[in-house]
């Protein structure tokens, strides 16, 4: 069994920042990617951004510049530092990793709530 915790989500203002953090646990030989999608109400799940276990980073558009995805693989352990937030980021943002235990595959997190509102 693999989980993925989510932590850091909440309530901030336009131009603040947060930090979710999203810890994987279990029977788990090796992990791959792990990153941060989200989805707004009525939107489909978009990738945010990803890292790969070698440190190779990929980013949305529309976080470059504001959002720093890291890793920590002694801890695995991912972080998403999000800055300069804008209410269009609200929306659920779930962790994601494709871990390796007999086989890869996905899993995700539950999800943890941001909302960028004044």
């Amino acid at each position: 069994q693999v989980q993925l915790v989510e932590s850091g989500g909440g309530l901030v203002q336009p131009g603040g920042s947060l930090r979710l953090s999203c810890a994987a646990s279990g029977n788990i030989f090796r992990i791959n990617a792990m990153g941060w999608y989200r989805q707004a109400p009525g939107k489909q799940r978009e990738l945010v951004a990803l890292v790969t276990s070698g440190g190779n980073t990929n980013y949305a558009d529309f976080v470059k510049g504001r959002f720093t995805i890291s890793r920590d693989n002694a801890k695995n352990t991912v972080y998403l530092q999000m800055n300069s937030l804008k209410p269009e980021d609200t929306a659920v943002y779930y962790c994601y990793g494709n871990i390796l235990r007999s086989m890869a595959a996905d899993y995700w997190g539950q999800g943890t709530q941001v909302t960028v509102s004044s």
